[in-house]
């Protein structure tokens, strides 16, 4: 079905919905310049004679508001009555930003020692109560135009959303039919199912699964380059399985499994030698395509261990650990032009990568989780909102001045503007002098164990990276906010396994980590197109 269901009630238009109130007019003279000042819920300025007529002289869009008939509206008639929505809240701003600059006006008038009229003092802190006053009412009408605009916008974004999951439905499944409101549906029901909606779509309870081996056929990142020399090993965990990656002769890495074919040693435990891995129980050694070179002390066997396929790029060493073969291109983690990395920090973290995910994609938190690091000072907003496209996993935060992505499998790219730490001007990136960028890869080790690698680039202060000692400080401070979000996402993880859905009860500002959950999951099931992907 090709309607989206949306009666006009729902975007409570004041166009619609509310009679015009009565206009509540002062009138001033002012050296034959009329001035009025019009107060109401509808009403609108009688007169715009002022030297910013270019700017407020808009027409009232509600003479043009659309007539629908019936109940519900198609996907076209409600985003047009939501475009006039919005532009009848801009036309309300406009008349309320005007009232106060008259009035404004008005008070220079009063106090201006040239007045023509001789007034006495109590005559003039008579006016200047009464224009108190007006001014304080104009103001409040301001803020109400606001927050008529935010809402518009969210109701403008609601029905976005109702469009897409039907649209993602319609391709994805075929129960969803079931779960969609038809036109016979009352407006209580249709309520319901917009309560609810994204409780049926979300379900993460119980112990986590065996990973099924859809997730396995992506490039992971495993560990940065600088932390990988000729001599040296890294033994990593990933997908419940034990690999350790070396780098071969050509110096190009290598993994394979971290355990030796003759007596099931970790090879970690061993030394590279020449490029090849030396088991340390009976000398038994590896190349980095899993192939046994060296078998001292008996006769030589045809002896191969499972290896990975493992490639290096711009500073970072990358597996596929899927059964398919692997894609030809390896997407770019490098940080934006401008900015230059000062640190790059691996922790092994004791949750599954999935909860870990759903941390970082959300900021709503900070200013509750991290008031000991860097959301210290920072006031509570009354609204947070994650504005992204329809069809994307990456946005911008509001009123945080933070961009942010999600990138395919386990990647996490933000972008912060920090030119006032620890306040929120409710600026953007763009509008911020300095920046922060982060780099978070998720690796999953085990169902209850995360590999973390964590970049830190700035766009300022290159002088911080010749200062000795200072990676252990970023380590330090990175622990710092971590050790925040893990007390959270551990008790999120016992009482997920007991039965506990921890997304129970998404809202607005969970938008990106919902996405993720609904890619996931469309991973996981096999589905042929992706959610919030490009068709391949």
């Amino acid at each position: 079905m090709s309607t989206v269901f949306a009666a006009a009630a729902a975007l409570s238009l004041p166009i619609s919905l509310t009679r015009p109130a009565k206009f509540n007019t002062k009138k001033g003279v002012r050296a034959g310049f009329r001035v009025f000042a019009v107060f109401g819920e509808e009403g609108g300025l009688v007169d715009k004679k002022n030297p910013w007529g270019t700017l407020f002289d808009v027409e009232d869009p509600r003479s043009k508001f659309p007539q629908c008939k019936g109940k519900f509206l198609d996907v076209n008639q409600a985003l047009e009555v939501a475009r006039y929505d919005i532009q009848y809240c801009d036309w309300r701003a406009r008349q309320d930003v005007l009232t106060i600059m008259l009035l404004h006006e008005k008070v220079v008038d009063v106090l201006n020692p040239l007045a023509r009229d001789y007034k006495s003092i109590g005559t003039v802190k008579k006016e200047l109560a009464e224009l108190q006053q007006e001014l304080a009412q104009a103001h409040i009408q301001v803020h109400i135009s606001e927050a008529r605009v935010n809402t518009a916008l969210d109701k403008l974004a609601h029905m976005e959303e109702l469009v897409n999951d039907r649209l993602l439905q319609d391709r994805n499944t075929t129960e969803s039919d079931q779960l969609c409101p038809s036109p016979s549906m009352s407006m209580q029901s249709l309520d319901t199912i917009k309560g609810k909606s994204p409780q049926k779509s979300l379900n993460v309870s119980g112990p986590v699964q065996a990973y099924p081996p859809h997730l396995k056929n992506f490039w992971y990142p495993v560990a940065f380059s600088t932390d990988l020399k000729d001599d040296t090993m890294i033994p990593i965990d990933c997908f419940e399985e034990q690999w350790v990656i070396f780098r071969g002769k050509d110096g190009k890495p290598g993994c394979v499994r971290n355990t030796c074919a003759h007596r099931a040693c970790p090879l970690d435990l061993g030394s590279v030698n020449e490029g090849r891995i030396q088991c340390p129980y009976h000398g038994w050694e590896y190349s980095t395509d899993g192939k046994c070179e060296k078998m001292p002390s008996t006769r030589f066997l045809n002896v191969r261990i499972k290896s990975l396929p493992c490639f290096e790029q711009e500073g970072m060493i990358w597996i596929w650990p899927g059964d398919d073969p692997p894609t030809a291109t390896l997407p770019s983690l490098l940080p934006p032009k401008g900015f230059a990395i000062h640190a790059e920090i691996v922790m092994e973290l004791p949750i599954e990568h999935g909860l870990l995910l759903d941390n970082l994609l959300d900021l709503a938190h900070a200013p509750f989780t991290h008031t000991s690091t860097f959301a210290k000072g920072w006031s509570v907003p009354s609204l947070v909102k994650f504005l992204t496209p329809a069809s994307g996993l990456q946005g911008y935060w509001d009123p945080y001045p933070i961009d942010m992505e999600f990138q395919p499998p386990c990647i996490v790219l933000s972008t912060i503007g920090i030119s006032k730490p620890g306040k929120l001007e409710g600026q953007n990136t763009r509008q911020c002098d300095t920046h922060l960028h982060q780099l978070h890869v998720c690796l999953p080790s085990s169902t209850k164990k995360t590999r973390l690698l964590y970049r830190m680039s700035l766009d300022f202060a290159p002088i911080l990276k010749h200062i000795p000692f200072m990676q252990y400080v970023w380590r330090h401070f990175a622990e710092q906010v971590l050790n925040e979000d893990l007390r959270l996402v551990v008790g999120q993880q016992e009482r997920m396994i007991n039965g506990a859905n921890v997304w129970n009860l998404p809202v607005g500002y969970d938008k990106l980590g919902v996405r993720y959950r609904l890619w996931r999951e469309a991973v996981e099931r096999g589905a042929k197109q992706l959610p919030y992907s490009k068709p391949m």
